[in-house]
């Protein structure tokens, strides 16, 4: 079983953490960047983009994140952790972290009152659809080649995407008692430390 870590600088990881838990996954929660050492697998949670990239910044997690990912950590990121991975912003802020080839707009729903759910079917996901809450959430805009759109809305936007071993969701899978969306990631970070 991988070691899966949550950033815990700001946002929902504990709900994160719980769902690892659920399954049996060794978790820990990730503030500082010398706690990445050892782990298969990072969650970036959603919360505020703009806070967490600053934070990120002022910890030094900048460099640190593009070279874990590059040597092979699985890097998921939900709603505002899809900003932080991104490669390109829609928007003028945050300035992400430019670990995946794509292009996301923020709160591209609108407000908290424009939130809302709806069940999706996913690639490589078994079993029913997918019921997936989004909380103003953002949507990917442009994908590069490398990348793979698993879910989409009835409009046919992307809202999970994957790149290798980087995934990112537009929604919280975290805040629904379905672990399908862990488990998948936990699968990922797997193959990557074989």
């Amino acid at each position: 079983m991988p070691k899966i870590g949550v950033l815990a600088v700001q946002g929902d990881f504990l709900e994160h953490r719980q769902a690892l838990e659920r399954i049996g996954v060794d978790v820990s929660e990730v503030r500082l960047p010398a706690q990445l050492d050892g782990l298969d697998g990072l969650i970036i949670p959603g919360g505020e983009s703009t806070t967490i990239v600053q934070l990120l910044d002022i910890y030094g997690f900048r460099d640190i994140l593009k070279e874990k990912a590059s040597n092979g950590l699985a890097i998921w990121g939900t709603c505002a952790g899809m900003i932080v991975i991104a490669n390109k912003l829609t928007d003028k802020r945050p300035d992400p972290i430019k670990l995946m080839d794509i292009e996301v707009s923020r709160n591209a729903f609108g407000r908290q009152v424009d939130s809302f759910e709806q069940d999706l079917d996913v690639t490589g996901m078994e079993g029913d659809p997918f019921h997936a809450v989004f909380i103003r959430a953002p949507v990917v805009t442009h994908m590069g080649k490398d990348v793979e759109a698993i879910a989409k809305l009835t409009d046919g936007r992307p809202v999970a995407v994957q790149q290798g071993h980087l995934l990112a969701t537009s929604f919280h899978p975290e805040l629904t008692e379905d672990t399908r969306f862990h488990e998948y990631f936990v699968r990922i970070a797997t193959r990557g430390s074989d």
